[in-house]
């Protein structure tokens, strides 16, 4: 009898030692799942970005209260090409979403036309050829200016039209081109997909 209470006095402990060891397994399965998750995608950043990405663009793509991934990408974007707009990356994502445009857009264009801004008029802040035309320069007093300005531009007179391709906007914006506009811009619009 004083076995069998022993037992019996032992069983919930046995029980709970068997439920903690399926609990612990699940846990650490499902973390190890979320952890190739982030690795996958830190892989795309890190190729994106040839391995410079920084800390502060790693943090913010993991932070979970950051909303908007938008932003590192862009950073990482950027960074790889050492271009001026990097540290006017979110302003970009705010300004694309203020004018309801593609957030992809403005950094391509800028790529296709000055490779993202490392050959610009001098002083013009126009990465993106706005206004551009042979011995004409539009500047800007600024980046940010250019930046709203190219969005609202886009939005306005390209989105608003209906030209949303690359095509159907190179058919206005370098009506001149190839056609090796719309593909450059396309690339880096599956880049920073």
């Amino acid at each position: 009898m004083f076995v069998k209470l022993k037992i019996l006095f032992a069983l919930p402990f046995f029980l709970l030692a068997i439920f903690i060891i399926i609990f612990s397994s699940y846990y650490i399965y499902s973390n190890s799942k979320k952890e190739k998750v982030i690795t996958i995608i830190l892989d795309e950043l890190k190729e994106l970005s040839e391995n410079s990405i920084t800390d502060e663009e790693l943090a913010m793509f993991l932070d979970k209260d950051t909303k908007d991934k938008r932003v590192a990408i862009i950073k990482a974007f950027f960074r790889k090409y050492e271009s001026p707009l990097y540290e006017h990356s979110k302003y970009i994502v705010q300004i694309s979403d203020e004018f309801g445009i593609d957030y992809r857009l403005i950094p391509a264009i800028a790529m296709q036309e000055s490779t993202a801004c490392k050959f610009i008029p001098r002083n013009s802040y126009n990465c993106w050829g706005w206004g551009i035309y042979g011995d004409k320069i539009k500047r800007f007093n600024s980046y940010k200016e250019g930046i709203e300005t190219v969005a609202k531009g886009l939005k306005i007179g390209y989105i608003n039209k209906g030209l949303v391709t690359p095509e159907q906007i190179m058919s206005k914006y370098t009506p001149s081109s190839n056609g090796s506009w719309a593909r450059g811009v396309g690339h880096v619009l599956g880049v920073l997909e």
